[in-house]
C-alpha cells in the first residue's frame, strides 16, 4: 500500500483561521436547563421542548422532558432565544426571551394548562421532530412519522437520505463515495452490496426511529467504513404502561405488494417491554438490456472488432420477509440498568428470469442465438441477540460512565438455482448449483467515559469481535457434479480494538483528538485451490481522528475534522466461488482484496446555525471497485479488484429552508470531484470526472390533521472506477390524513412519478466495452393505514436521581 500524507496548506490555513479570530473574547455556548410541570406541579414526562430563535421563532434543536420533567440544550450558540414545550392533553406554553451568552440559563418552570376536549380534537403536530436535522458531525433522518416512509423499505428511505445513493449493482455511497458501514442500533451489519441490500429491503420502514449519517466519525466509532456510517436507529416506544401500534399497507408497481406490522411496548417504573413483528410480500420486475463489443489486439491502425452480443433479461421476483424483535430494559438501581434485546429476520425471494441473447462472431461470420430461463429460490435467516449494562456514577464535572455490550449473531442464506440454456441447433444446457453459507458474529465491548473536569472529557473503551464463516457451493451441469466449479470456503477474522479520546471544550472553543488501534487477524481456506491460494493475514494499524470547532461570531462557525479509516473487504467479496449468471456471465469473489485506507480532512463553515457549507478532500490507497472484466470468447466475470489510489473532493451545501409557517424545505447539494488510478485486465486507469448530487425535500402542514411531503434528487454523470453512470433521478409524493383524534393515520405515496431512475452505465476497457440499461420496478403506490391504542396519556414518575437520566432521554 501507498504512503498517505495530508495536504498541509489547507489544515495549516484552515487552522489559522480558527485560532486568530478577531472574536477570540466573544460570549461562547451556554446549555439552557429547565422543568416542564402540570398545573398541579407534577413533572411532565416526554414533553416535546423546542429552542427557537427569538427573532424569527425558527426551530435550533427539539429535546424531550425526562421522568423528573426536566430538559437540557447542550451547547446553544450565544444568541437570542425562546422555549416552547407542549404534550398531549396540554396547551403549548413560551418562556419569555432570554439570552445564551456563555453561562448556564435556568427557565423557570414551564407549567402546562390542561386543554379542555373540545381543543384535543384540533392539536396541531407542532411538536414533531422535522424530518431533517444537521448537527456538528452528521445528518439525522427522523424517519418516525414520515409520510415518505409509509409502506417503504429502509432502502428506500436511504436512497431518499441527503448524500446517500445507491447505484444499479446496490451499492451504498454516502456524497458520492462507496466504503460505507451500516450499522442497526448499534451493531454492525457484515454484508455488504446485493446482500446488505436484500437485507435493508426487507426491514420495512416502519420500524426506523431515524437514520443517521455520519461523516468523519471519533475514535469511538470502527475504523470500518472510509467514506463514513450510516447508523439506523430502531423505535422503542417511551409511553408509560401498555400501548402499541397496528400498520396495514398495500401497494402496486408491476406487481402486489402487501405489507403488515404490530408493535407493543409495556414501561413501568423500572421496566420496560418491548417488542415487534412485520411481514411483507413484495412482488416486483427488474428489466436488464446488455450490449457488449469485444476488441482484438492494438494496432497501428487502431483495435478492430472481433464479436459483439446483446442481451434482453427480465426478472419478476417475489420476496417474502418476516421479521420480529423483542428486548427488556430493567433498572437495577438509580444508577444501574441492565438491557436485552434478541431480533429475527426471514427472508425468501425467487427469482423467475428470462434471457434472450445474440452473440456475432465478426472473424468467422458466425451467430448464435439463445433462450435461457433462470429460476431458484433464496433464503435468507438471522437471529441476533444483545445484552447490555450501563452504570453512571456521581461526578460533580459532568457524566461519568461505563457501559458494556455482548452481542452474537448468526446469519444463514441458502441458494438454489436453475440456469436452462435453449439453443437453436444444439441440445439445451442445465446448469444448477447449491449453496449453503453460513456466518457467525461474537463480540464484546466496553466504553468508559469520565469528565475530568468542566472543560476536559475522557473516553475510552475496548472491543473484540470474532466472525466465523462457511460457504459450500455445489456445481451442476446436466444433473453431473461439476468439480471444477465446486468448492467451500472458509473464512475466519478475529479483530481486537482499543480506542482513547478526549474532549477539550470552552466558550467558542471545541476540541477533540482520539486514537484507535486494530489488530487483525484472518484466514481464508478452500477444499480445493481451483483459482485462488489460501490465505493468511495478520496486521496492526493505527486511526488518529481530531477535530477543532471554533464560535467566531454569533452567526459563524469554523470546524475542522481530520481521520484515517480502513474498509475490509466484504466476506461475500472474499468469497472465490464462481456463480453463473448467464451462459456467457459469471461473478466471483476475490480473495486476493486488500484493505483500502484513507485519510479524510474536512473544513465545514456553519452560518445562523443552520446553513453549512463543507469542504472535503480523501486520499485512498488501494481502493476496492466493482469490475466487469472480459475473458475467453465472448464470456466476462463480475469481480473486486484493488486499485492503486483514488483521489476524492466535494463541497457540500445544506440549506434548510422555512417557505412559510406550513412548508418547510430541506436542501443538499454535493459536488465532488473522483479520480482513480491503477490497471486492471490489462488496461491502465487514469481516470476522474465531476459530478453533483442534489435533493430537496418538502414538508407540508395544512392544518386540521392534513400534511403532505414532497421529495426530489438528481445524480449527474458519475465515475466510479471503470464505470461511468449516466445522470437519473426521481421525484416521490406523499399525502396523509389524522383521523380519531390523532390515533389512526391513512397515507398515500407515490414513488419515482415520472419512472426517471433508470441506471445507464459504460464500463470500457482497452479490449472490451459494455453498456447496460438497468430498470427496477422503482415506480408504484403506496396506500397505508397506521392504528395506535393503548395508554396514549403520559403519567409522571417517582423523581429519581440517577446520573444517566439526560442519556437515557437522548437514547430512547
Amino acid at each position: 500500500m501507498k504512503s498517505s500524507l495530508f495536504p498541509a496548506a489547507p489544515l495549516l490555513l484552515a487552522t489559522s483561521v480558527l485560532f486568530s479570530a478577531a472574536q477570540a473574547q466573544a460570549q461562547g455556548p451556554s446549555n439552557v436547563r429547565g422543568q416542564v410541570q402540570s398545573a398541579g406541579n407534577s413533572p411532565v414526562e416526554f414533553a416535546t421542548v423546542t429552542l427557537h430563535r427569538a427573532k424569527d421563532s425558527t426551530v435550533v434543536k427539539t429535546e424531550f422532558s425526562d421522568a423528573k420533567g426536566l430538559f437540557q440544550f447542550e451547547r446553544a450558540a450565544a444568541g437570542r432565544y425562546l422555549v416552547s414545550a407542549a404534550q398531549v392533553g396540554f396547551e403549548r406554553r413560551w418562556s419569555a426571551p432570554f439570552e445564551a451568552n456563555g453561562q448556564p440559563v435556568e427557565l423557570p418552570a414551564m407549567t402546562l394548562a390542561t386543554s379542555a376536549a373540545t381543543q384535543l380534537t384540533e392539536v396541531k403536530v407542532v411538536g414533531q421532530k422535522p424530518l431533517y436535522e444537521r448537527e456538528a458531525d452528521r445528518t439525522i433522518v427522523n424517519v418516525e412519522g414520515s409520510t415518505l416512509a409509509a409502506g417503504n423499505t429502509s432502502l428506500d428511505v436511504l436512497r431518499r437520505s441527503p448524500g446517500v445513493t445507491v447505484d444499479g449493482n446496490d451499492n451504498l455511497a454516502l456524497r458520492g463515495r462507496q466504503g460505507v458501514l451500516v450499522v442497526i442500533d448499534g451493531k454492525r451489519q457484515p454484508m455488504t452490496g446485493t446482500e446488505l441490500a436484500e437485507y435493508l429491503r426487507a426491514l420495512p420502514a416502519e420500524q426506523l426511529k431515524s437514520i443517521e449519517l455520519i461523516t468523519n466519525p471519533p475514535a469511538k466509532y470502527d475504523a470500518q467504513g472510509g467514506a463514513g456510517i450510516i447508523a439506523i436507529n430502531l423505535k422503542k416506544d417511551q409511553k408509560l404502561g401498555t400501548n402499541g401500534s397496528v400498520n396495514l399497507t398495500y401497494g402496486r408497481g408491476e406487481y402486489n405488494r402487501y405489507t403488515g406490522g404490530l408493535s407493543l411496548n409495556h414501561r413501568e417504573k423500572n421496566l420496560n417491554l418491548f417488542g415487534s413483528y412485520n411481514y411483507s410480500d413484495r412482488s416486483f420486475l427488474n428489466i436488464l438490456t446488455i450490449h457488449r463489443d469485444f476488441y482484438g489486439p492494438a494496432t497501428a491502425t487502431g483495435r478492430a472488432l472481433i464479436s459483439t452480443s446483446d442481451q434482453d433479461n427480465r426478472q419478476p421476483v417475489t420476496a417474502r420477509s418476516h421479521s420480529w424483535r423483542g428486548g427488556l430494559d430493567y433498572n437495577l438501581s438509580d444508577n444501574t440498568t441492565i438491557g436485552a434485546v434478541v431480533s429475527g429476520l426471514n427472508n425468501r425471494n425467487t427469482p423467475a428470469g428470462t434471457n434472450q441473447s445474440e452473440v456475432y462472431d465478426l472473424l468467422r461470420n458466425q451467430e448464435l442465438r439463445y433462450n435461457a430461463t433462470n429460476t431458484g429460490e433464496n433464503r435468507l435467516d438471522n437471529v441476533a441477540g444483545n445484552l447490555n449494562f450501563r452504570r453512571t456514577f456521581a461526578n460533580a464535572f459532568g457524566p461519568q460512565e461505563l457501559t458494556a455490550d455482548a452481542d452474537y449473531a448468526r446469519y444463514h442464506s441458502q441458494r438454489d438455482q436453475l440456469l436452462q440454456t435453449f439453443f437453436v441447433s444444439e441440445p439445451a444446457l442445465a446448469n444448477s448449483l447449491d449453496q449453503d453459507g453460513r456466518l457467525t458474529i461474537q463480540s464484546v465491548k466496553a466504553d468508559y467515559t469520565q469528565a475530568l473536569s468542566k472543560e476536559l472529557r475522557l473516553d475510552l473503551g475496548a472491543k473484540s469481535s470474532l466472525v466465523t464463516a462457511d460457504n459450500d457451493l455445489q456445481n451442476f451441469t446436466n444433473g453431473l457434479l461439476d468439480l471444477t466449479r465446486s468448492n467451500r470456503f472458509r473464512y475466519d477474522e478475529n479483530i481486537n480494538a482499543g480506542y482513547v479520546n478526549l474532549n477539550y471544550s470552552q466558550p467558542k472553543l471545541t476540541l477533540q483528538v482520539g486514537l484507535r488501534g486494530e489488530q487483525t487477524n484472518a484466514t481464508g481456506q478452500q477444499d480445493r485451490e481451483v483459482e485462488y491460494k489460501d490465505f493468511q493475514r495478520n496486521y496492526f494499524q493505527l486511526f488518529p481522528s481530531a477535530a477543532i470547532k471554533r464560535q467566531l461570531t454569533e452567526n459563524h462557525e469554523l470546524a475542522v475534522s481530520l481521520s484515517r479509516r480502513i474498509d475490509r473487504p466484504g466476506y461475500q467479496q472474499l468469497n472465490p466461488f464462481r456463480q453463473l449468471i448467464d451462459r456467457t456471465t459469471s461473478g466471483s469473489g476475490n480473495p486476493n482484496l486488500l484493505p483500502q485506507t484513507s485519510y479524510n480532512v474536512e473544513l465545514t463553515h456553519t452560518f445562523k446555525q443552520k446553513y453549512s457549507l463543507g469542504l472535503s478532500y480523501s486520499r485512498t490507497s488501494d481502493p476496492i471497485v466493482s469490475t466487469v472484466e472480459p475473458e475467453a470468447g465472448s464470456t466476462v466475470v463480475s469481480t473486486f479488484r484493488n486499485l492503486d489510489l483514488q483521489h476524492y473532493y466535494a463541497m457540500t451545501l445544506t440549506a434548510p429552508v422555512d417557505i412559510t409557517k406550513w412548508w418547510k424545505s430541506y436542501n443538499n447539494a454535493v459536488l465532488y470531484y473522483n479520480r482513480f488510478e491503477g490497471a486492471v485486465a490489462g488496461t491502465n486507469l487514469d481516470r476522474g470526472g465531476v459530478s453533483l448530487n442534489l435533493t430537496s425535500n418538502h414538508t407540508f402542514t395544512f392544518g386540521k390533521g392534513w400534511g403532505a411531503e414532497l421529495s426530489a434528487s438528481y445524480e449527474s454523470r458519475q465515475v466510479d472506477g471503470f464505470f461511468v453512470s449516466r445522470p437519473n433521478g426521481q421525484v416521490d409524493a406523499a399525502v396523509q390524513k389524522t383521523l380519531w383524534e390523532r390515533k389512526a393515520t391513512l397515507k398515500l405515496a407515490v414513488n419515482d412519478i415520472f419512472f426517471s431512475r433508470v441506471g445507464r452505465v459504460t464500463s470500457t476497457y482497452d479490449n472490451y466495452v459494455e453498456r447496460f440499461v438497468m430498470r427496477r420496478d422503482s415506480r408504484f403506490v403506496n396506500l397505508t393505514f397506521g392504528y395506535r391504542f393503548g395508554n396514549d396519556k403520559l403519567a409522571p414518575t417517582r423523581r429519581r436521581s440517577g446520573g444517566a437520566e439526560d442519556e437515557k432521554r437522548r437514547a430512547g
